[in-house]
């Protein structure tokens, strides 16, 4: 059964329609005279809608909890205007506006029209020249300072991304709040000027209201001019008050509003636990007045009260604080015997990080971005490198400073384990010879991490002479962050778990459905792509077009559930894009097998239902080798990348053979040869 909707749920429901006939009332206000009892209840409501707005001003929490107030601003101006309209339309015609005019022109200022004129003028300068004034200005500043610290806002929020403390949800909607709050403070630099407007408008029309009140009171209503300035002077005042009343309570609220700081609680929260944490303060200010009592020609009797309030204001303040440090400090030993005793941080202790990098307290600044550190900003260049160029999801990489490495020294991990480490001279530059520059240079010898190749560490003075000289200079951080990529790339296939091969799946399926649909769950699960998607990374193959690898997936596993046969047809599938990344100028360079050597490792090979192997003598495979590293030099000694040509047949088994002796050989078989590729063979590897 249906519950019935609210009141409340209906008004919200016809809002819109709701705000739009206001506004079209408040406009026709401004033309159609109004009776005085109907400008008394606007006048009243108007009074009512500025405490309601001060009210939200001062019990938010964030200035965004508000981000309708400008255009709210703009409404309750238009709508005071229409009342002062209406209320001068009255006055000039009948001589009375309604009873809450009266009433504030007799009652609040005592029936004085000069008095009531002062107090008028009066509020008029606080809320222009102090409220209105000082708001605008703060959010003016607001908006351009928002606006200048959105750079490296939006940087924060990646490098929280990049170290795990927030999830991409998360992340998105602080965008979005950066965003929205620079619109805000941007409109609310706009909105206060008509706060400001409405300031001098009001000090117009009380002038407009006191003259024609008095020449109409005087040449039409025959009044002396005694009666008719008092008449209209005292009820023009009242009206300014009425409705400038209510203008400096929302002057208060917009100043409310634009001054509000980070905070996790509304205003008067804020204050009072702010003020009052400190007893000793109320301790001195009580001296203080005790000693002004004292002092004679002074009124005694009010120091001598309030200091005492303050003395005793000082010693509950300094019990409450004593009571709450011991209750705290109880919770926080309770908590951690109940945290010791609870089974599931056992359990967190078995979370192991898929990839982590620890450094010595030496290389903290290359982190902390408050002294500079870049090296979150490059992490998330590099996973996002990484994305691009080899389709890998890279995990959250965390990052923590261990005490126990050396100063200089940072490890790289994988799943708990140490698969590299290096040391960084933050205030040096890594110098490496290319193999062409004969000039030396004085440094600190080391090995580049990365690649393993000799280099210097050299002072910055030295910086612009190596580079002119011809050496490839590069600072610490970058260091870093190459040997972090290129251990990224060497451990791609260890990196891509099941998890990330669903991820990548799915988002695969929102545009290519058919091809999904086809392959998962019927053909092959998500294991059995992650293993083909690792054997492909192995060998450093981009897995970025994941549409054709399952579309290549789809047609032959129907034929075969081989994880290794099914990555040799999606590198056939993906020939252009493989042979593509080694040719130069249109020609692959390379070496080739003898027919005889890749007929003796055909017949070599065995099958079991574990996988496929070449079972090859040992004086037969060191042959095999030692033709190997005879041939390589004449592809690396030209510049080339070491690179050999086989069959389709062998070229797995050729890469089985050789991947420990030669790891960063790269074996192509000739089917994953773009046709349009110029092949150029400089030697060949023979029994």
């Amino acid at each position: 059964m249906a519950t019935q909707a609210s009141p409340f749920a209906k008004l919200l429901r016809y809002s819109d329609i709701l705000i739009a006939v206001a506004v079209i009332t408040i406009v026709v206000m401004m033309i159609i005279p109004l009776p005085s009892i109907l400008l008394d209840m606007f006048l009243t409501l108007n009074i009512t809608l500025a405490l309601v707005i001060v009210m939200v001003a001062l019990y938010n929490v964030e200035p965004l909890q508000f981000s309708v107030f400008p255009s709210l601003l703009l409404i309750t101006t238009l709508f005071r205007l229409a009342l002062n309209v209406s209320s001068t339309r009255l006055i000039l015609l009948d001589g009375f506006a309604g009873d809450v005019i009266t009433a504030f022109g007799n009652f609040v200022v005592g029936g004085n029209p000069l008095v009531g004129f002062i107090v008028f003028i009066i509020l008029i300068i606080i809320q222009f020249i102090v409220i209105t004034k000082g708001a605008e200005r703060v959010a003016e500043v607001g908006a351009r300072f928002t606006l200048d610290a959105m750079p490296g806002k939006q940087m924060s929020i990646d490098a929280d991304l990049n170290a795990g403390l927030i999830s991409d949800t998360e992340a998105r909607q602080r965008r979005r709040n950066i965003q929205r709050e620079a619109d805000f403070y941007g409109a609310m630099d706009g909105a206060s000027k008509f706060v400001k407007g409405d300031a001098i408008a009001a000090i117009i029309i009380i002038i407009i209201n006191i003259v024609g009140g008095f020449a109409i009171g005087m040449l039409q209503r025959n009044m002396d001019i005694v009666q008719a300035l008092h008449t209209y002077t005292l009820l023009t005042v009242g009206e300014g008050l009425v409705n400038q009343i209510p203008a400096l309570l929302i002057s208060t609220a917009t100043g409310i509003v634009v001054t509000r700081a980070a905070s996790e609680a509304n205003l008067g929260h804020d204050i009072t636990s702010q003020l009052l944490t400190n007893p000793r303060i109320f301790f001195i200010a009580a001296g203080v007045l005790i000693m002004l009592a004292l002092i004679p020609g002074l009124p005694g009797i009010p120091f001598f009260i309030l200091g005492a309030i303050c003395l005793g204001f000082a010693y509950s303040l300094r019990q409450s604080v004593q009571s709450a440090a011991q209750t705290a400090l109880s919770m926080q030993e309770e908590q951690e015997i109940e945290e010791v005793r609870k089974p599931e941080n056992v359990v967190a202790l078995l979370q192991v990080d898929q990839m982590e990098l620890e450094i010595g307290y030496s290389l903290i600044p290359i982190v902390d971005t408050s002294q500079g550190g870049d090296l979150l900003n490059r992490i998330v260049m590099i996973r996002r490198q990484c994305a691009l160029e080899m389709g890998l999801l890279v995990p959250t990489i965390r990052i923590r400073d261990n005490i126990q490495l050396k100063p200089n020294v940072y490890v790289i991990k994988l799943k708990g384990i140490e698969v590299a480490k290096g040391e960084l001279l933050l205030d040096h530059y890594m110098a490496m010879n290319p193999g062409t520059v004969a000039e030396e240079l004085s440094g600190i010898d080391t090995i580049e991490p990365a690649f393993g190749l000799p280099a210097l560490w050299i002072q910055e003075i030295s910086r612009e002479r190596a580079e002119l000289a011809g050496y490839t200079v590069v600072d610490a951080v970058s260091v870093l962050a190459t040997h972090l990529t290129e251990v990224i790339r060497s451990h791609a296939a260890e990196i891509l778990g099941r998890q990330e091969v669903q991820t990548i799946v799915e988002s695969v399926r929102q545009t290519n459905p058919a091809v999904v649909d086809e392959l998962v769950p019927g053909l092959l699960s998500f294991g059995e792509i992650q293993k083909v998607l690792a054997a492909l990374l192995r060998e450093r193959v981009s897995i970025r077009d994941m549409v054709t690898i399952l579309e290549t997936l789809a047609d032959n596993a129907p034929i075969t559930k081989d994880v290794e046969f099914l990555a040799e047809y999606v590198r056939q599938a993906l020939a252009r894009q493989i042979s593509r990344q080694y040719i130069q100028s249109g020609v692959l360079t390379c070496l080739t097998l003898d027919p005889q050597l890749e007929n003796t490792i055909n017949a070599s090979v065995q099958r079991t239902e574990h996988g496929s192997y070449v079972a090859l003598e040992p004086q037969l495979m060191q042959t095999v080798i030692n033709s190997l590293n005879e041939e390589l030099p004449k592809l690396t000694n030209l510049g080339y990348s070491p690179l050999i040509l086989a069959s389709p047949a062998i070229r797995l088994y050729f890469r089985k053979l050789t991947e420990r002796v030669a790891p960063n050989l790269v074996v192509l078989s000739y089917a994953e040869l773009d046709p349009t590729i110029e092949v150029q063979a400089v030697g060949m590897v023979k029994l």
